[in-house]
């Protein structure tokens, strides 16, 4: 009996973690039932999730699941100082700078496209593209988001193409739809390119895969993926019309056509500039895009100097960030904090153990870890998925291995993390932007989208086995 109870006590404290995890998602996806905000829930989760971590280091780390753990002290157990200040000095601090650069990024987003639109820039996009029919305009929405995720990412994709959607739609019954078809679309696009999602830039960076046969091999399913959801989709609002779109009185008012259309391709040069300025610097995606509304922030206080003083405060980068939605960013601070402690601690390695285990097919892993990525950040997923599985060279009659360089363990796991995260609404930056920006409840997505979300997802699947057969 004592043996037991030392037992539970000293491995209660890493399982404790978990439980915290899920309640708080719980309360998470019940914010509008309950009528709390999902920031407090998640810088909850955050907080707490380090602090049981710090508390229990002894038992948590002797557990053993810790690859940083393991890497950093070598060999040996070590002291229980050794594991404070691993987790405060280095997982702590680490995990803050890649948090920071998610947050500077979405920041820099966030403002670059508020100014945007209070310049009168996305009233021309939205004009264009208005129309009384919404089947139609479903699809331009859909295929709209897929190019452009894979040319931006599918976080700025996400703000942008959201931001023009409030410009169409007041109702939200409305918006919400296309909303979602924006998180599939982009994520979908986002996953087919390079530079389009995270984690597909993790794994072209970790040389698992390169930029012209993950272009190759995943384009197709990814757009069948996002076809198959505007489809769907789009029944939802079958035989429905819209009154068209009407441009802001007071935005004529303050711009001049020709400046709405300079913000606006300002702007977009912008966004459009930091992928390419990751590819030449290596620096980190938020340093292209604070550079890029630097410039934008001292181009448009100069030119709003001929505008009337009242006028002037409307159109600036300083309006912008005074309207900037901090709880938004709040929300994205605690759960990529909570994320992090889970991945410090081991519980992702420990998962993927089990992935490794029990599901040896690359195809059912990989479904799964999609699936998985609905709940948990993809992010951290992929890392432990690259630190689980290593690349293996070529066998010497020339077959493809499914764990060689752009081998199909690793195409796939790049369409599965992009994509599976677009199951819940929570499951991808995409989806976590649209919950905030637009305050899509978590259960009507549940109910009106999961099973869109899943069956397109599993057609891209069904889409990239077929494809391998043929070539």
């Amino acid at each position: 009996m004592v043996i037991v109870c030392f037992l539970i006590n000293y491995i209660y404290m890493f399982y404790l973690m978990v439980v915290v995890f899920v309640l708080g998602y719980i309360m998470i996806a019940m914010e509008h039932s309950i009528n709390i905000n999902k920031a407090a829930f998640a810088l909850l989760i955050g907080t707490l999730l380090w602090t049981i971590y710090s508390l229990g280091a002894d038992s948590i780390l002797s557990l053993g699941y810790s690859k940083n753990w393991n890497t950093f002290i070598g060999s040996g157990i070590g002291t229980h100082t050794d594991k404070i200040n691993f987790i405060t000095d280095h997982e702590l601090i680490e995990n803050l700078g890649t948090i920071s650069s998610t947050l500077f990024f979405l920041l820099g987003a966030m403002t670059i496209v508020d100014l945007i639109d209070r310049n009168g820039g996305f009233s021309i996009i939205t004009n264009s593209i208005g129309s009384t029919n919404l089947v139609r305009l479903m699809w331009v929405i859909g295929i709209l988001a897929f190019i452009m995720s894979s040319l931006l990412d599918n976080l700025t994709t996400t703000i942008i193409m959201l931001t023009m959607l409030s410009k169409i739609f007041e109702a939200k019954e409305y918006r919400w739809v296309y909303a979602s078809l924006v998180v599939i679309a982009a994520n979908a696009g986002g996953a087919w390119s390079p530079i389009g999602d995270v984690t597909t830039i993790m794994l072209w960076i970790g040389g698992q895969v390169t930029s012209g046969p993950i272009i190759s091999h995943l384009f197709f399913p990814s757009f069948s993926c996002m076809l198959v959801a505007t489809y769907l989709l789009a029944r939802y609002v079958e035989g429905h019309r819209i009154p068209p779109v009407l441009e802001s009185t007071e935005t004529e008012q303050i711009n001049t056509r020709a400046n709405e259309i300079f913000i606006l391709i300002l702007g977009c040069v912008a966004l459009i500039s930091v992928p390419v300025f990751k590819y030449y610097t290596s620096l980190p995606p938020y340093v292209g895009m604070l550079l890029g509304l630097a410039v934008l922030w001292i181009i448009t206080d100069r030119r709003s100097r001929k505008l009337k003083s009242k006028d002037r405060r409307k159109t600036t980068v300083n309006a912008a960030l005074h309207s900037i939605d901090v709880s938004t960013i709040l929300f994205f601070l605690g759960i990529l904090s909570a994320v992090g402690a889970l991945e410090s601690a081991g519980h992702l390695t420990l998962m993927s153990q089990w992935l490794t285990k029990y599901c040896p097919n690359i195809y059912a892993t990989n479904t799964i870890i999609g699936v998985v990525s609905s709940i948990v950040d993809n992010v951290p997923l992929v890392a432990a998925s690259m630190g689980m599985y290593n690349i293996e060279p070529a066998n010497v009659l020339g077959g493809l291995h499914s764990f060689v360089v752009n081998g199909d363990f690793w195409n796939l796991l790049a369409y599965c993390a992009g994509t599976g995260g677009s199951l819940l609404i929570i499951g991808s930056a995409a989806g976590v932007a649209a919950m905030g920006l637009e305050r899509i409840s978590f259960v009507w997505y549940f109910k009106n989208i999961s099973l869109v979300a899943f069956i397109s997802y599993v057609v891209g699947i069904g889409v990239y086995f077929l494809q391998s057969l043929v070539f």
